[in-house]
């Protein structure tokens, strides 16, 4: 088996390619093994890095990209050194959008230490496991880290996050188990979030669901509901919509207060979900729904003053006004949303989380668009993009404004089109709002 040659489809012609762009250019599966182990490869990697990389001669490699020689084992070692499934290299599959060969490590290691801490693989010696408090803390500072936009950084801290606190789990006497397996809830469910971010679909629902089951041994009705919200955007992300208005309505109820005795903690995490029930909704163009839920979210933002952080997630009145622009844009309200932003000044911008903030400058552009104003669209996206190259790269939105915008200054579409990583959008270009349905 070790020296049979592994075959994938012959190209039917040659340009270049960049994952996630919507060109003329062949699909990834029409390339030639060795063409896609050239691209994976990227400039960055020359044929002799790899073969140190792989333990391989630099002719085995060589071989390997003129598709002369490509054997099983030859295969496996490169697509491990790559950062992708060996389906990858054979065509069966695109790489993710956006990713460089770091990021696709990282992705595939957070994959394996999910699937090994669910099924109780532990490593053999895990020196100076944290007390619970330190794991507390540790699961909040991942948090920050993730709402700062920093996707790569938080699913590189979630994998020492999950193994600490199984090892913690595995030490801990029968009174504080419930309380670890909360802790253990909350680190699948990061890297739940930072897979569906990342359109690795598969890790994304494998996280949530042990996060459901960690939730449901920690009796916490509190975190069963936020990873019930969790479901609901993989199923979001996924366009299984009228699933994900379920699971969304459903763990805004559970969790509903009474306003005159709530806590902040219970304000922040109820006014999320029943945010995010009014963004599906707005996905299933449910207008009296999405209106309900709107003004369900905005009184708690209200009762709650300012913005508030606790459960890992972020939430008040400025995060229900700006979420209600998104949302009234998906209702084609585009004079409702315009009228909010006039409304949003730049310190109240400032109270948001970074990934808060980038996500409204996106609907804020979307808005502009819809309203045609072509050069303060552009002049929106430009800015977040350039503010944050890091969170950028894990967006598809972008593409969908680029794609809005036609008309404005020809330059500064180009500089966006090009920040964006595609084309610019013929003149007669536009998407309709359903666009959006699995962003």
């Amino acid at each position: 088996m070790g020296s049979s040659p592994v075959k994938g489809p012959s190209p039917s012609y040659r340009s270049s390619w960049a994952p996630g762009r919507k060109t003329s250019m062949p699909q990834w599966n029409e390339y030639s093994d060795g063409e896609r182990i050239k691209i994976l490869r990227g400039k960055e990697i020359r044929q002799s890095d790899l073969a140190e990389m792989t333990g391989l001669s630099l002719p085995t490699i060589q071989q390997a990209e003129q598709g002369r020689r490509l054997t099983l084992r030859t295969l496996m070692k490169i697509a491990v050194a790559l950062g992708v499934d060996t389906s990858v290299v054979l065509g069966q599959q695109a790489p993710r959008r956006s990713m460089d060969r770091a990021d696709r490590t990282t992705l595939r290691d957070l994959s394996q230490t999910v699937h090994d801490t669910a099924a109780g693989i532990l490593p053999d010696a895990i020196d100076d496991v944290p007390s619970v408090a330190e794991l507390h803390e540790t699961a909040a500072a991942c948090w920050d880290v993730y709402w700062q936009g920093a996707y790569m950084e938080a699913a590189a801290l979630a994998r020492p996050l999950l193994v600490q606190a199984a090892a913690r789990l595995r030490e801990q006497s029968a009174a504080g188990r419930g309380e670890m397996h909360g802790i253990l809830a909350d680190a699948f469910r990061l890297a739940a979030y930072v897979a569906n971010l990342t359109s690795s679909r598969d890790l994304a629902y494998a996280a949530i669901g042990h996060a459901q089951h960690a939730a449901s041994l920690a009796a916490d009705d509190l975190r069963q509901a936020l990873v019930l919200s969790g479901r609901a955007w993989v199923y979001l992300r996924d366009a299984r919509l009228s699933d994900a208005l379920t699971f969304a309505e459903r763990a805004a109820t559970d969790i509903e207060p009474k306003f005159s005795t709530a806590t902040v903690g219970e304000l922040v995490a109820y006014g999320s979900h029943i945010n995010f029930a009014a963004v599906v909704a707005s996905r299933l163009n449910n207008r009296d729904r999405a209106e309900d839920y709107l003004s369900q979210s905005h009184a708690a933002g209200a009762r709650m003053g300012r913005e508030h952080r606790a459960h890992g997630t972020v939430f008040g009145p400025v995060s229900a006004t700006t979420q209600a622009v998104g949302i009234n844009v998906a209702l084609g309200e585009t004079g409702k949303a315009l009228a909010l932003i006039s409304e949003i000044k730049p310190t109240h911008e400032g109270a948001l989380s970074t990934a808060a903030r980038n996500r409204y400058a996106m609907d804020k552009a979307l808005a502009q668009a819809d309203a045609r104003m072509w050069d303060a669209s552009l002049e929106t996206l430009e800015t977040a993009l350039l503010a944050d190259p890091k969170w950028a790269r894990h967006q598809a939105l972008p593409s969908v404004i680029v794609q809005r915008v036609t008309r404005g200054s020809t330059a500064r579409l180009r500089r966006v089109s090009k920040l964006v990583g595609t084309a610019p959008p013929p003149v007669s270009g536009f998407l309709p709002a359903t666009a959006r349905t699995a962003l």
